[in-house]
């Protein structure tokens, strides 16, 4: 491990099945740093695992422009678009050749005094969502296909204890259910969500 960024969640961590990765990633740390050398910081606290066989996934048909870096190596990201307004992260996972990714659909946000004329519940909404967490941490399609190792724009660390604590200070408990705005696949259940917390997009 490199003791320069003992945090960081390496590339192989993410070489695994989406419906493996996606409720680990629970807890853990999403990072933005952004042009002006600010770093913003939510914990993920809502996941969608999208795969082989999955006709919601983007790379069910065939491959395109547009998902071809779901068939890349794991661990770089996959932003898109939908409604023409609304950006959606997501993380490669899986080996190579085998498309899949992780959507991120919740932040729960540190307490920051930038935030402090907004009421409590309006604080806790900020990132509850795949568009809003986007547009939080200022992210849209130019961070598509990035490595998300520290030096870049993007990266995830591996959960902080006492960050759980605060965000679930009773207990850590997950729930597994089925997507959210689906057409197709909408029966599978492949959403997971921090039990309790009032960031998560739909409760």
């Amino acid at each position: 491990m490199n003791l320069a960024q003992p945090n960081v969640i390496e590339q192989q961590w993410f070489a695994r099945p989406a419906t493996d990765v996606a409720p680990d990633l629970i807890g853990c740390v999403l990072v933005r740093h952004c042009p002006n050398g600010e770093l913003l910081r939510g914990t993920i606290v809502e996941t969608e695992a999208y795969g082989p066989g999955d006709p919601a996934c983007h790379a069910y048909r065939k491959r395109t422009t547009r998902n071809a870096v779901m068939f890349g190596p794991a661990g770089y990201s996959y932003v898109y678009l939908i409604y023409g307004m609304y950006h959606c992260f997501n993380v490669v996972t899986d080996r190579e050749g085998v498309a899949s990714a992780v959507l991120i659909r919740a932040l729960a946000l540190p307490d920051a005094d930038s935030h402090s004329d907004l009421s409590p519940t309006t604080r806790a909404r900020l990132a509850a969502g795949p568009g809003k967490l986007c547009r939080w941490l200022e992210i849209d399609r130019s961070l598509s296909q990035v490595q998300l190792v520290r030096g870049q724009p993007l990266w995830i660390e591996h959960p902080d204890r006492n960050g759980q604590q605060a965000i679930s200070p009773h207990s850590f408990e997950l729930v597994q259910t089925t997507r959210i705005g689906l057409t197709q696949g909408a029966e599978i259940p492949w959403r997971w969500y921090l039990k309790g917390s009032a960031a998560v997009s739909r409760l």
